[in-house]
């Protein structure tokens, strides 16, 4: 039987040299660059150090039958002709693109320096996908150091056809940038709310440091961890009352997997109920109703989250491949999509919505199929 497949994760690599030479010189030396120095090539937003490369190392071994690790060299990644052609010989149909050295925006400290970072990509973007916008959702990336600023710029992607923006996964102590339980976030849901934008939380997103563990189970550890990410700020967008004053607001946490979503919906009605005299603010639903009507997320492999979709709805769970990405299911998507459900009572609805349709209409793929609202 065939279905629509929508990968609600991929990730395009743009020009190399955007964030640099697209900004005005004044701005380059807060933005993101490199620089070489005692034989390390440093990765940095103004002058935070994002991540640093041996130059004189070698890379580490691979299996010589696998491709490079990133897979950068495919044309996939950089050209829509390639990408269509890894498309078809996986089996999905449509997909949500997220950027590469774009994801690391949020952490470009001077707001002047975000705010043209964040144009950049987005009008790059725009231009880039706009012949195929019935297999491509663009998702734009928001500033964060200046509400006023994140506030235009959901305007301006609204005004120039995008459907979802980026926000940081994790609100870092040290940021400077709110919690997301605090009321100043109310302006950017408002607005995200009336444009109809939803807001995109894609793992990694607001870390200082993804390699922040170095010793044993690192490799493991620092990317099992971003999956609690979504879960904490998902956590404080329902009980700081932010979705529920904004009950149109949608949040799409992406490539942190999908099993957590019911285990903390029921865990925040448990306190919410037990500890009810000191819970402030008082909801108007409880959280597990909200994240029900709110709240979505993606995943590649965890099938419990199929398993707990009385809990979350259906419609909050949504596959994605992370092309091109080794963690991801490039190469044996077809493998991954036909195992999925094995043994799990599940109608043939509940699987379309899944494998496509809950991505599809959330993200407003323009397709008369998805023309249902959200």
């Amino acid at each position: 039987m065939s279905r629509f497949i929508f990968s609600a994760d991929g990730h395009i690599a743009e020009p190399s040299n955007l964030f640099v030479e697209g900004l005005p010189p004044s701005l380059r030396d807060y933005g993101m660059h490199a620089e070489v120095r005692d034989g390390y090539r440093f990765m940095m937003a103004g002058q935070k150090v994002l991540s640093k490369m041996n130059i004189n190392k070698p890379p580490p071994v691979q299996d010589p039958n696998v491709e490079q690790f990133g897979r950068g060299n495919r044309l996939g990644i950089k050209e829509i002709p390639g990408r269509l052609i890894d498309m078809e010989s996986e089996g999905i149909d449509a997909e949500i693109v997220f950027p590469s050295q774009g994801l690391f925006v949020s952490l470009i400290e001077n707001a002047e320096a975000e705010l043209a970072s964040c144009q950049l990509y987005n009008d790059w973007n725009a231009k880039f996908f706009s012949e195929h916008l019935n297999i491509f959702v663009r998702c734009g990336i928001l500033p964060v150091h200046d509400f006023r600023n994140t506030v235009a710029e959901i305007k301006r992607l609204a005004a120039l056809g995008f459907t979802a923006a980026m926000l940081p996964s994790l609100i870092e102590a040290n940021s400077g940038i709110p919690f997301y339980n605090d009321e100043a976030w109310d302006p950017v849901f408002e607005a995200g709310q009336a444009a109809g934008m939803v807001f995109v939380l894609h793992t990694g997103t607001g870390r200082e440091d993804v390699r922040a563990h170095k010793g044993p189970g690192g490799a493991i550890i620092n990317y099992t961890i971003q999956m609690c990410d979504g879960m904490h700020s998902v956590m404080h967008l329902v009980a700081g009352g932010v979705l529920d004053r904004f009950p149109g607001a949608k949040v799409a946490c992406i490539e942190s997997g999908a099993s957590w979503l019911a285990a903390l919906a029921e865990r925040m009605d448990e306190v919410y109920e037990a500890h009810h005299m000191f819970v402030k603010p008082k909801l108007s639903l409880t959280p597990r109703e909200i994240i029900a009507r709110q709240v979505a997320c993606s995943f590649q492999y965890d099938r419990a989250c199929i398993m707990s979709r009385s809990v979350t709805g259906p419609q909050a769970i949504m596959w994605g491949a992370d092309y091109p990405h080794h963690e991801g299911t490039f190469g044996r998507t077809r493998e991954v999509i036909a195992h999925l459900f094995d043994d799990i009572d599940i109608s043939e609805d509940d699987k379309a919505n899944i494998l496509g349709a809950n991505a599809a209409r959330l993200f407003r793929l323009p397709r008369p199929e998805f023309a249902k609202a959200a």
